[in-house]
């Protein structure tokens, strides 16, 4: 599966790993993507989202209806 998180749309980003001696080869620095359940009042049902830990943070400040929200704002389906 995808390394993109849902709420926030971090993805790997990529670089280098520069040894002692200066070689350079490539890697990638992935997000820290969980599988999260929420609980939705207002349509009574539960909604798996695959999050950062980063937008688990956004989802505990804003609340899961605002979040959702914005989500459907940019044209994901949930």
């Amino acid at each position: 599966m995808s390394m993109i998180c849902q709420v926030t749309g971090r993805k790997p980003s990529f670089g280098n790993t520069i040894s002692h001696s200066h070689r350079k080869t490539r890697r990638r620095w992935d997000p820290n993507i969980q599988k999260q359940r929420f609980w939705i009042p207002g349509e009574r049902r539960w909604v798996t989202l695959r999050v950062s830990a980063k937008g688990i943070k956004t989802i505990n400040k804003k609340g899961i209806e605002a979040v959702l929200a914005e989500m459907r704002s940019r044209g994901e389906k949930i």
